[in-house]
């Protein structure tokens, strides 16, 4: 069975009359929300000048508000799809996809003249995994089908975009991070979590040739992630082995601002190895989906959070930003109260008040976050050439 997918195997564009009135609105007078000190120092030009391109993650709901489209223009050269390209989504159902609401958006950043990246092509976790999969009859032979339907889905997903897409997440989170192994779902039951990891990637080499192929996850250098870390290394050397397709490992970057203020030496350390481990393995690092979770910052008022939030986001970018095979840094969402972790189960902060994760407010205001990590962009060292 070919998975059948709705719409031509090409670029998509948005009818002219539509992506004038985005782009227009995209262009209201910054005025409307607060600007940087020095308007010349946007963020993708900082970026630019060092070698390091500078993104975010854009959904439908906030590609809908005309002022977060024209914040994202003015601090950004990168973007990727936030939920809109993951096979759940496009393909809720059956197999069949339709990408209509991913269109919308990468057209929208490819007019705008945005690198774009894809997220992902497969989400590991089962929950993750659209829901019909679960169901699904593999047959007698379920590494057949396993197969056949991931070649439909990557070929489809590939395809689609063609070389309009630079980087590709492949697979996303395949690690369980509390035990270091291998995440069990309907695919790996099938065929073995390293062959289809390996698939999955030698599939996207042959549909995407051009692009830079990623493995995507969220280990951090909290001291109880030391078995997240391991298993990502054991992962990625075990792909290197077989001589998997495998360019990049992206760092998710979803820091938390420590109560004591800063991490300690033993974990930068342990992060500094971890990171000269994947280097070592001749793969580049991006910074995928950054944000600072300030949940354990107690008390305080706004200011003493915003500035434990940057001062977290400052040590980690200087150690990270050191690292010269580094190409990409993307947040995960420009306004605070836009976050995923505002409506995360069990992450919300105690005293209930909304956190503030991101480098803008609800009222589109520079925070110290974004000078935080304007500063860490203006010390890094300069790259050569973009990874």
């Amino acid at each position: 069975m070919k998975t059948k997918i709705r719409g031509a195997l090409q670029a998509p564009t948005l009818q002219r009359r539509e992506f004038a009135a985005l782009l227009a609105a995209s262009a209201l007078p910054f005025g409307a929300m607060a600007q940087p000190a020095d308007p010349a120092a946007a963020l993708k030009t900082l970026g630019a000048a060092k070698g390091l391109r500078v993104g975010n993650a854009i959904g439908k709901r906030t590609f809908a508000d005309a002022r977060y489209r024209a914040l994202m223009l003015r601090e950004c050269d990168t973007m990727v799809t936030e939920n809109e390209c993951k096979w759940q989504i496009v393909a809720p159902r059956s197999p069949e996809m339709n990408f209509h609401d991913s269109d919308k958006l990468l057209a929208w950043g490819a007019q705008a003249g945005l690198n774009r990246r894809g997220h992902c092509l497969v989400w590991q976790p089962a929950k993750w995994l659209p829901t019909w999969l679960a169901g699904y009859d593999f047959g007698p032979r379920p590494a057949q089908t396993a197969e056949r339907l991931l070649v439909d889905r990557i070929r489809g997903a590939c395809r689609h975009y063609g070389e309009q897409i630079y980087s590709w997440d492949v697979v996303n989170e395949a690690i369980e991070p509390k035990t270091g192994e291998y995440r069990v779902n309907v695919l790996t039951q099938a065929m073995g979590a390293v062959d289809q990891i390996d698939l999955c990637f030698r599939l996207a080499r042959e549909n995407a040739p051009h692009a830079q192929l990623v493995y995507n996850d969220f280990m951090h250098w909290n001291a109880d992630n030391a078995l997240h870390r391991a298993g990502v290394l054991k992962l990625l050397a075990a792909l290197k082995a077989r001589g998997t397709p495998i360019d990049a490992l992206g760092l998710q970057s979803h820091i938390g601002a420590p109560a004591a203020g800063v991490s300690s030496r033993a974990e930068q350390l342990e992060w500094r190895k971890f990171l000269d481990e994947v280097s070592g393995m001749g793969l580049q690092l991006l910074i995928t989906e950054f944000d600072v979770n300030d949940r354990d910052l107690k008390g305080g008022d706004v200011a003493t959070r915003d500035a434990g939030v940057a001062a977290a986001a400052r040590d980690y970018l200087d150690l990270t930003f050191s690292y010269s095979n580094l190409g990409d840094f993307l947040f995960w969402g420009l306004i605070d109260g836009d976050s995923w972790l505002q409506k995360l189960p069990g992450i919300a902060r105690q005293d209930a008040a909304e956190m503030r994760p991101a480098p803008y407010d609800d009222h589109y205001q520079p925070k110290p976050l974004r000078e935080a990590v304007a500063a860490a962009i203006r010390g890094m060292p300069q790259r050569t050439a973009r990874a």
